[in-house]
C-alpha cells in the first residue's frame, strides 16, 4: 500500500443538462479551474452511452467487456480527477437502473445526460497523485508520488 495527505479544497456543484456528455464536461470544468486533483459523486440519468463491466476474464492486461445502454437509466456514481501532462484523467465508476434492470461499471466514452446530473465535486489540495498510463497492464493508474 502506498499513500499519501492532504485537505479538501474547493467544493463545486454541478448540474448537467439534457445531452451533457458527461466526461467531456467534467474535463472542461477540471481545465477551466484548473482542479489537479479530486473526487466526485453525482445522481441524475443517463439517457445513453457506454459502460466498461469488468473484464472479459481475469487476466492481466484484461480486456475490456464494453456494454452499450440507451433509452434513460437513473444513475448514481462516484470518480476521481487527476492530471497528468496530458489534462484531466476522470475515472467514473456508476451503478444504473432502469425498470428490473441494473447495471454497474465504468463510464466511458460519449455517455449523454438525460435531463439532469447533480454533482458535488471535492477537490483534493496538497495530494501527491497523477494517473498515467501503466505498462504492465495498459491501464491509466493511480500513481502516488
Amino acid at each position: 500500500m502506498k499513500y499519501t495527505k492532504g485537505n479538501v479544497g474547493r467544493i463545486f456543484l454541478v448540474k448537467f443538462t439534457d445531452d451533457d456528455v458527461l466526461l467531456d464536461e467534467l474535463d472542461k470544468l477540471s481545465r477551466k479551474e484548473r482542479i489537479k486533483t479530486a473526487t466526485l459523486v453525482f445522481i441524475g440519468a443517463l439517457k445513453k452511452g457506454d459502460l466498461v463491466t469488468g473484464p472479459k476474464k481475469c487476466v492481466i492486461p484484461p480486456e475490456p467487456n464494453w456494454v452499450g445502454f440507451n433509452d434513460g437509466w437513473e444513475v448514481m456514481g462516484i470518480g476521481t480527477i487527476y492530471t497528468n501532462s496530458k489534462g484531466p484523467q476522470i475515472h467514473i465508476h456508476a451503478s444504473m437502473g432502469k425498470k428490473l434492470k441494473t447495471l454497474t461499471g465504468c463510464v466511458r466514452k460519449k455517455s449523454k445526460v438525460f435531463l439532469v446530473i447533480e454533482a458535488v465535486v471535492f477537490e483534493l489540495k496538497g495530494v501527491k497523485a497523477t494517473k498515467d498510463i501503466d505498462p504492465e497492464t495498459g491501464l491509466n493508474l493511480l500513481k502516488i508520488l
